[in-house]
């Protein structure tokens, strides 16, 4: 697999989730059965404008051949979804959200360890 399909992959997830969050804060937190108030939307539309920065960034940077760069990318969203996956599994963990929960934790895992795969050793054929 190519690093630019990841990121295409990565960035079409994110943008999704970005919007939802925007537009429909409220919403996205009740599939996952939490509710909150106002300061809390507004915080979760924050969160929402993260994850569309994020995407936004991987769409844009899709395309670079550059490895440095590539690498780069590779390793702050290793270490970023990596911590993803450490606070999603704590709070799934904790019982405080409905087992959509999972869901999340699958979604950090798998991206970490996608963009820890293009951190391994090769040739730069590869990335």
């Amino acid at each position: 697999m190519k690093i630019k399909n990841w990121m295409i992959g990565s960035a079409i997830v994110c943008l999704v989730f970005g919007i939802g969050f925007i537009l429909k804060p409220g919403t996205m937190l009740s599939f996952y059965g939490a509710a909150t108030d106002q300061n809390g939307l507004f915080m979760t539309r924050l969160f929402g404008q993260a994850f569309f920065l994020i995407g936004l960034l991987f769409w844009l940077a899709r395309t670079t051949t550059e490895p440095t760069t590539q690498r780069a990318f590779a390793l702050a969203a290793f270490v970023g979804n990596g911590i993803g996956f450490l606070l999603s599994l704590r709070h799934q963990l904790s019982g405080t959200i409905n087992a959509l929960g999972w869901s999340t934790v699958l979604l950090y895992l798998i991206f970490s360890l996608g963009f820890g795969y293009f951190l391994m050793p090769r040739s730069a054929k590869s990335l």
